[in-house]
């Protein structure tokens, strides 16, 4: 399974989602947890935005989840502002 295959039916191990539209990528590397938030832009369910990243022990924080939710809402305001594209 892979993101740009599986979209938003990607799910634990490798993504969760989080709330208010807000998904994790999840990747565990000697024993750190670390997260990329990322969002579909505008309903499309085959363009990912990647808000930012993060390491957690927890839960993820409630004002990372925010912090992803007000960077989308900036982006969905302005795509060509807000965003870059690129190939992996």
């Amino acid at each position: 399974m892979d993101l740009e295959r599986d979209g938003s039916q990607l799910k634990r191990p490798l993504a969760d989602y989080l709330r208010d539209g807000i998904r994790e990528l999840r990747i565990r590397w000697q024993r750190v947890n670390y997260r990329m938030l990322y969002s579909f832009n505008s309903g499309s369910r085959n363009v990912a935005v990647i808000t930012h990243g993060l390491t957690k022990e927890g839960d993820v924080p409630d004002n990372e989840i925010e912090f992803a939710i007000a960077a989308m809402k900036l982006v969905r305001t302005d795509p060509n502002r807000h965003t870059i594209e690129c190939d992996l």
